[in-house]
């Protein structure tokens, strides 16, 4: 299955390898060769990038599930000022561009923030890059208590897709976007939950479980 949101990108390399490959036929050149070689490994790769896997969503009202596949980067305490008001525990999950990049729902709830910041594009896993990087922040209301998370581009990312509105009803594992080519989710724990991952871990988007609520 592919991305909704990949089939434009796909379908223009598309074009571009088809006029290639014609035109390598008329004019047989080293040069022409060469380009569209390296056109048909990136259609290539846009296929396998925007791949989107069926995932088996854990049941349990009180989980908070991985928003994106991808390594665990840093698990520490910060201050929250805007969603949540207090101090949490903040999860970084970094996506290579060998992750699956389509991003889901950690909790079910209502989305109450929702926020999109033009930035920088500082490597994803650098500490800066939560503030400074382009990113869109999105706080959903469980019954149990708010969680905050962000999509957060990367160095060579330069396209953060979301489709949520304030007062949408969501669920955990639900799609909601994706960011194109390598980049970093970050999820902020409320106190009332516990940490289910450690530094290091690889997770599964809308599989591993990363906390629950007390």
């Amino acid at each position: 299955m592919i991305a909704p949101d990949g089939l434009k990108i796909i379908l223009i390399t598309t074009l571009i390898f088809v006029l290639l490959v014609i035109l390598t036929l008329l004019f047989p050149v080293l040069w022409l060769r060469i380009i569209t070689a390296v056109v048909a490994l990136i259609f290539l790769f846009n296929f396998y990038f925007f791949r989107d896997p069926q995932r088996s969503i854990p049941t349990g009202d009180d989980l908070i599930l991985s928003p994106a596949d991808g390594k665990v980067v840093l698990i520490e305490e910060v201050e929250e000022t805007e969603f949540l008001k207090e101090k949490v525990t903040r999860v970084s999950i970094f996506l290579s561009v060998f992750d699956v990049h389509v991003n889901r729902i950690p909790v079910t709830g209502k989305v109450s923030y929702l926020k999109y910041l033009e930035g920088k594009f500082f490597v994803a896993f650098a500490d800066k890059a939560s503030e400074e990087n382009e990113q869109s922040i999105i706080g959903i209301e469980h019954a149990r208590g708010k969680v905050l998370f962000k999509q957060i581009a990367g160095i060579i990312a330069r396209r953060i897709v979301y489709h949520l509105n304030i007062g949408d009803q969501v669920s955990a594992g639900q799609r909601f976007g994706l960011i194109r080519y390598g980049s970093r989710v970050d999820v902020y724990f409320p106190k009332n939950t516990t940490i289910r991952v450690k530094l290091n871990d690889m997770v599964t988007g809308g599989e591993t479980v990363l906390g629950e609520f007390n």
